[in-house]
C-alpha cells in the first residue's frame, strides 16, 4: 500500500520553498516535495493514461480536464518578463510524453471519486505519490484511491508554465508524497440572504477543487428566504423563496451534489433551526413564534424576527419530518441543524409557548432539549451525523457548545461542533470532548470589514471588523490553547461567506484567492516540506501564482498586490 508518510530519505532532500528562488509554486504546498533544476517540456502528443481496471467515468473526466488545463492555462511564469527568458534553456530539453495513473496495492473494487468523496471523515484516502523524471518519457501518479489520484492530478496541473507554444517546468526531477493534515477543509456559502444560481455554485466548486478544499458547507436557508424545494414540503419554498426563479429544485440539488462529488467535494447542507427560520411563517404560521416582531433587534440578531415554536410537539414533529426529507436529498454523512442565535425574549412574549410550558411543567431549556433530541434522532436513523454551531453569546440560547456548558443541554458524543464566535471558543468545545471544525469569525469570516449593512446607521461597521486578510487566516493555529490530548478532536476548518452584502456579482472577488489560505492551513499543516514553519513570506508568491492560474480558468479572483510586486517576490514586503 502507498504510505501516507514520506520516506525518511525525502526529509533530507533540499527543497527551496519560495518562488523567489524556485519556479515551482504549488498550492497547497505538498507535505513532502523534492525538485531538481533540469528543464522539461510537455510533448505535443502528451497523454494521460489511466491504468486502472474499469476506471470510473468521473476519473476519466478528471483526467480529461487536467489535459485541457495543461493546454489552456497559458500561464506565464510570475517573473519580470513573464518567463520569456526561459526559452533559451528550453531549447533541446527532454520531453514528457505521458502521465500514468495507477492504484497502489490490490483494490478489490474501484470506487468512483464521487463515492469516495462522501465517505465519513477519517475514512477517506486522499494521499498520492507523483514522480516526474528529468529524463522525460513517462511520469507516474499513484494512490490508494481514485480520490487520491484526483488530488494528485490537481497538483500536476500546477507544475507547468507556458512561454510561446511551449509548456514546461524548470525543476525536474520532481517527486511528491502528499496527504492532508486534516480530513475537513471547507468553504461555507450562504444562499439565503441573496440567491446564487447553480452556475455560480459550480464555478465555486471548481475553484475549491483546485485547492483541495473538500467540504462545501451549504447554508441554504435562513430567515430571509427558503430557496430549497423539499419533496413533501414544497409549500415552504413556494412561499418562502424570493421568487419562483430563486429556488433550488431537487434536480438542482442532485446536479450540484454530483458536480461536487466528481471534484472530490462532499456537500454538507445546513437547515438552521430553531432560530433563523422566520420565513417558514409564510407557509406555516402555526410553527413560528414572534414573527416580524418589532423592534426586530429585541427578538432577533438581524431582521426579520421569528423562530420555530419548538415547545410545541407539533412543531417538533414538523421540523423533524422536513429535516429528514431534506437529509434524503444529500448523500453526505454530515447534516447541519444549525442551532445558533436562538432568542429567548421571542419565546418569553409568545403566548402559545408560555401556555405549553405552563401546562407541561417544562422549562424552555427542557423543551429545547426535547427538540434537539428528536431532530437529531431522526437524522441518526438515516445514518447522518449531526453538525451544530457553537454559540459564544451569553445572552442567547443555542444548540452549540455554550448551551451544553452553561445550560446542560446535551448532544451526542459524535456531534460535530462548528466553532464560529471566536477562536477562543474552541477550548470550551474541546473540554466537552466533542469533535470540532474551526470557522472562527476572528480569522475566517470572508464578509467582515465591508461596513454596516443595516440601514439608518451611517457610522456603523460590520460586527466582525476588521477585514480578514489572507495573511490573517493563513496564520491560524488549529491547536491554539488545546492540550496534546485534545488535538485529535480537531477535524479541520473552513472559511465562510455570509451574503448580506454578496451576490453573484462579487462572489469570486470576495472569496478568491482568500479562501485558499485556509486550504493550505488544513492540508499542509504547520510545517512546510523543508521543515520550516508555515509563513506568509514564502506563501505570498505561491498564492499569487494560484490567483493568476484561477483567472486564466475564468475565476474573477482579486489581485493581492500590484503586478509589479507579484513579478518581484519580496520587493513589496514591509521589511524590503
Amino acid at each position: 500500500m502507498l504510505s501516507s508518510r514520506p520516506p525518511h530519505s525525502f526529509l533530507a532532500l533540499l527543497y527551496v520553498v519560495t518562488c523567489m528562488q524556485s519556479v515551482l509554486c504549488l498550492w497547497p504546498i505538498p507535505r513532502s516535495l523534492q525538485t531538481g533544476s533540469t528543464p522539461l517540456t510537455l510533448s505535443g502528443s502528451f497523454s494521460i493514461d489511466i491504468q486502472v481496471p474499469n476506471a470510473p467515468g468521473d476519473l476519466q473526466e478528471a483526467a480529461a480536464r487536467t489535459h485541457s488545463y495543461l493546454k489552456t492555462d497559458q500561464l506565464g511564469r510570475l517573473a519580470v518578463g513573464r518567463g520569456a527568458s526561459d526559452a533559451a534553456v528550453l531549447h533541446g530539453a527532454k520531453q514528457l510524453n505521458s502521465l500514468h495513473l495507477t492504484l497502489a496495492g490490490s483494490v478489490s473494487k474501484v470506487q468512483s471519486i464521487s463515492s469516495e468523496a462522501i465517505l465519513p471523515l477519517g475514512s477517506r484516502s486522499e494521499e498520492y505519490m507523483l514522480s516526474i523524471p528529468s529524463t522525460g518519457g513517462t511520469a507516474t501518479l499513484s494512490a490508494n484511491s481514485t480520490l487520491g489520484l484526483f488530488r494528485g492530478l490537481t497538483t500536476f496541473e500546477q507544475l507547468w508554465y507556458t512561454t510561446g507554444e511551449t509548456i514546461y517546468t524548470l525543476e525536474a526531477p520532481i517527486h511528491i508524497v502528499d496527504s492532508p493534515a486534516f480530513p475537513y477543509r471547507g468553504l461555507m456559502l450562504d444562499t439565503a440572504r441573496n440567491f446564487f444560481p447553480v452556475s455560480d455554485i459550480k464555478r465555486t466548486l471548481d475553484a475549491m477543487s483546485w485547492t483541495k478544499i473538500n467540504q462545501f458547507h451549504w447554508h441554504i436557508t435562513d430567515s430571509q428566504s427558503f430557496p430549497l424545494e423539499i419533496p413533501g414540503f414544497t409549500e415552504i419554498a413556494e412561499k418562502g423563496a424570493y421568487s419562483s426563479s430563486s429556488v433550488f429544485s431537487p434536480s438542482d440539488v442532485s446536479d450540484i451534489v454530483s458536480y461536487a462529488g466528481a471534484r472530490g467535494i462532499d456537500v454538507v447542507v445546513e437547515i438552521d433551526t430553531p432560530g433563523h427560520t422566520a420565513i417558514i411563517y409564510e407557509s406555516h404560521p402555526e410553527h413560528v413564534a414572534c414573527f416580524d416582531a418589532s423592534p426586530w433587534a429585541t427578538y432577533a440578531n438581524e431582521p426579520m424576527a421569528g423562530q420555530l415554536r419548538f415547545a410545541s410537539p407539533a412543531t417538533t414533529n414538523f421540523t423533524t419530518s422536513f429535516l429528514e426529507a431534506t437529509a434524503k436529498m444529500f448523500p453526505s454523512s454530515l447534516f447541519s441543524t444549525g442551532g445558533d442565535e436562538v432568542n429567548v425574549p421571542c419565546y418569553d412574549q409568545d403566548e402559545e409557548t408560555q401556555q405549553i410550558l405552563n401546562s407541561t411543567g417544562q422549562s424552555l431549556l427542557e423543551a429545547l432539549q426535547t427538540f434537539v433530541d428528536t431532530a437529531h434522532g431522526g437524522l441518526k436513523k438515516l445514518g447522518k451525523t449531526p453538525v451544530v454551531w457553537e454559540d459564544g453569546s451569553t445572552e442567547l440560547v443555542s444548540i452549540g457548545a455554550d448551551l451544553i456548558l452553561d445550560h446542560n443541554v446535551t448532544v451526542a458524543n459524535d456531534t460535530v461542533v462548528m466553532v464560529w464566535s471566536s477562536s477562543e471558543a474552541a477550548v470550551g468545545v474541546a473540554a466537552l470532548n466533542l469533535h470540532m471544525v474551526h470557522g472562527p469569525s476572528d480569522y475566517f469570516y470572508l464578509d467582515c470589514g465591508a461596513g454596516e449593512w443595516i440601514g439608518a446607521d451611517p457610522d456603523g461597521n460590520s460586527w466582525c471588523d476588521p477585514f480578514k486578510t489572507w495573511q490573517r487566516s493563513y496564520t491560524f493555529d488549529p491547536f491554539l490553547d488545546l492540550t496534546a490530548s485534545q488535538q485529535h478532536l480537531v477535524l479541520g476548518g473552513e472559511q465562510l461567506l455570509w451574503t448580506e452584502q454578496s451576490g453573484p456579482q462579487n462572489l469570486d472577488s470576495i472569496v478568491w484567492p482568500r479562501a485558499a489560505s485556509s486550504a493550505e492551513v488544513f492540508w499542509t499543516g504547520a510545517t512546510l516540506p523543508d521543515g520550516s514553519p508555515r509563513n506568509v513570506s514564502s506563501a505570498l508568491p505561491r498564492l499569487h501564482d494560484l490567483r493568476f492560474r484561477m483567472v486564466q480558468r475564468g475565476i474573477n479572483a482579486i489581485p493581492l498586490q500590484p503586478l509589479w510586486c507579484a513579478l518581484r517576490p519580496g520587493a513589496c514586503d514591509l521589511t524590503a
